[in-house]
């Protein structure tokens, strides 16, 4: 009986709970936004992927995004920075959380060329600090704007945030139970094969045998690093792990700040007397005001069946692949928000034609011209952006004039073909999309990808 009460007094999401790790959540989050941000513009990735591309490879359903005409693209970019600030200290903490959100996922949403599971990541916990009440305390609502102070917090505004973080972990090893990672150690031989010539080091990491400890490891580390987190007994060797695990990743693969953002986010795990010495700390250098009376959180239901439709939601999409037949990584039906980090290398070159249906003249497209480097790399492997791209290309040449050899051609309606062949995972390159298609007459949406060609394993 004892066991049981202990059970369900661990599991109430109600339970009063130290405010104190909400607190150093957001500071942390907060400030690693903000540098993150500014990192991002100054690096001028703003002027690369937003400004100076002349097409943009929408998400299905959200097309309707656009960006910002010119220099404007940088408005979005400034108020993350404000809202990033006002998130680390607390400042207009609901309006900081609501315009950093919406502005990060904005810009997402604006080209899915340059989309990463840490940016999902990011926007996922962007959305749940909309709805605890992080700046309750040790903040400048409370200090300055004279805000209620709480000194305790009902257990599920901390838990969701270990929950989407154990999410992360857990689907990640999930993915990582398939056989090119594990038996083939693909791709990671090819991207330490990259890392050759690096002093001490480089040596050792071209034998086959390290690639190998390398995924195994990273398998059980993202299967388990959750579950070692959350006891108490085994919490300091996993956090020691995590940062030894987030500092080899950082150093050796181009994944910018989300390593040690995962890294400083897993301190939630630690208990709130840790976090209390933290805040004690801070309080030396600041002088927050302490709760004469602290008030008490009511979560509204509303709040409730938000976070239920959250849970079932981040737990059935990264399972939505079990749909489509065939291989993932070939046709990435439900590749996409499934955590499936670090899995698959892919290169593809891909060459696209306009051609006239009456007479079947041609031209070949320089795709230098209509797209950035870096669509062009990620459009030639995926299969819903090679659609988008051709769809247009379609309306780039309609009612145009087709030169080929002497001879010209008022385009009405256009076909769209191309020749693309691809290399996964250091496989030989192999046919993925033939000629035969026109591409612009298929339709672009959720069904299964049957005009690319089998893959060959």
């Amino acid at each position: 009986m004892m066991v049981t009460n202990k059970l369900k007094n661990f599991l109430d999401p109600y339970k009063s709970v130290s405010i104190a790790p909400l607190v150093i959540f957001r500071i942390i989050f907060g400030a690693l936004m903000t540098f993150g941000i500014i990192r991002f513009v100054a690096k001028g990735w703003v002027e690369q992927m937003y400004i100076m591309p002349k097409f943009y490879f929408g998400y299905l359903g959200f097309e309707w995004v656009k960006p910002l005409p010119g220099e404007w693209m940088y408005l979005p970019f400034g108020l993350m920075i404000l809202a990033a600030v006002g998130i680390a200290i607390g400042a207009f903490y609901r309006y900081s959380t609501i315009i950093f959100f919406v502005c990060f996922s904005y810009v997402e949403l604006l080209d899915k060329s340059n989309y990463l599971n840490h940016y999902y990541f990011i926007s996922l916990v962007a959305f749940l600090m909309i709805w605890v009440p992080a700046a309750s305390a040790y903040s400048f609502d409370t200090t300055i704007r004279k805000k209620p102070i709480l000194e305790k917090v009902p257990a599920w505004t901390i838990g969701i945030i270990k929950f989407q973080l154990a999410c992360v972990y857990v689907f990640a090893g999930i993915a990582k139970l398939e056989s090119d990672w594990l038996f083939e150690a693909q791709p990671l031989k090819i991207w330490l094969q990259a890392h050759r010539d690096m002093p001490v080091f480089g040596n050792l990491l071209t034998k086959s045998w390290v690639a190998f400890f390398f995924s195994w490891f990273g398998c059980i580390y993202d299967l388990f690093i959750a579950f070692f987190l959350l006891n108490k007994k085994t919490r300091p060797f996993a956090y020691t792990t995590v940062i030894i695990f987030h500092f080899v990743t950082w150093y050796l693969l181009p994944i910018g700040i989300f390593p040690w953002v995962m890294i400083f986010s897993t301190l939630i795990f630690f208990s709130a007397e840790f976090h209390q010495k933290i805040l004690n700390y801070i309080s030396k250098l600041v002088n927050f005001k302490k709760a004469l009376s602290p008030q008490t959180f009511h979560t509204p239901k509303y709040v409730n069946l938000l976070l239920v439709l959250f849970i079932f939601i981040q737990l059935l999409v990264p399972f939505r692949y079990l749909l489509s037949p065939g291989n993932l990584f070939w046709h990435e039906e439900g590749f996409r928000f499934s955590w499936r980090v670090m899995l698959m290398h892919k290169e593809g070159t891909a060459t696209f034609f306009v051609r006239d249906k009456n007479s079947g003249g041609e031209i070949e497209i320089d795709n230098t011209r209509y797209l950035a480097p870096i669509q062009i790399d990620q459009m030639a492997t995926q299969p819903d952006m090679i659609l988008q791209y051709a769809q247009y290309l379609k309306q780039k040449f309609k009612d145009t004039v087709l030169v080929y050899g002497e001879d010209s051609i008022q385009l009405k309606d256009p076909s769209i073909h191309a020749q693309i062949y691809v290399s996964l995972n250091g496989r030989p390159s192999q046919a993925f999309v033939q000629k035969k298609h026109d591409l612009s007459s298929i339709q672009y949406d959720f069904s299964h990808r049957n005009w690319l060609e089998p893959f060959k394993p």
